[in-house]
């Protein structure tokens, strides 16, 4: 079953129970997919659907800034329960020693000696660690390996 396919079923299950909070969510989503589909004229498959869940929770995160920064603890917390809907449809994480050593081994292959390498280093990160582990800690394990 394709990811795609599950978030259907899911919002399927939450319209027969009666989530409202998760079904907006997943609803989003689905709309978010959508959206990509019509515009690139493409058919979305798992890691396009993978990047598209970084993307909205990566959203939601910022926005649970702002909104807590301003003093909406209402808002913020509407937010972080639409994290928690999203991230559910994410793989495995990998954690950051696992990062770590993915990067340093991608160094190494690259043959990459210094901070100038940073842009080569994670155009291959990206590729290989792509909905595994979040862009950030990516980055800063990059910064760290080519440091050294």
């Amino acid at each position: 079953m394709s990811l795609k396919d599950r978030i259907t079923d899911d919002m399927k299950s939450a319209m027969r129970a009666k989530e409202a909070d998760r079904l907006s969510t997943i609803r989003m989503l689905l709309a978010a997919i959508k959206q990509k589909e019509v515009d690139e004229r493409i058919t979305v498959d798992d890691a396009q659907a993978v990047a598209l869940v970084d993307k909205l929770i990566k959203q939601r995160k910022d926005s649970v800034a702002a909104y807590q920064q301003a003093g909406r603890a209402d808002l913020a917390d509407k937010e972080s329960a639409e994290i928690t809907v999203l991230q559910a449809y994410l793989p495995q994480r990998l954690s950051a020693d696992e990062v770590a050593a993915e990067v340093r081994a991608i160094v190494a292959e690259l043959g990459a000696s210094g901070p100038g390498d940073m842009g080569k280093v994670m155009g291959a990160a990206k590729a290989k660690l792509a909905g595994k582990a979040e862009m950030s800690t990516v980055s800063a394990a990059v910064k760290q390996a080519l440091a050294q």
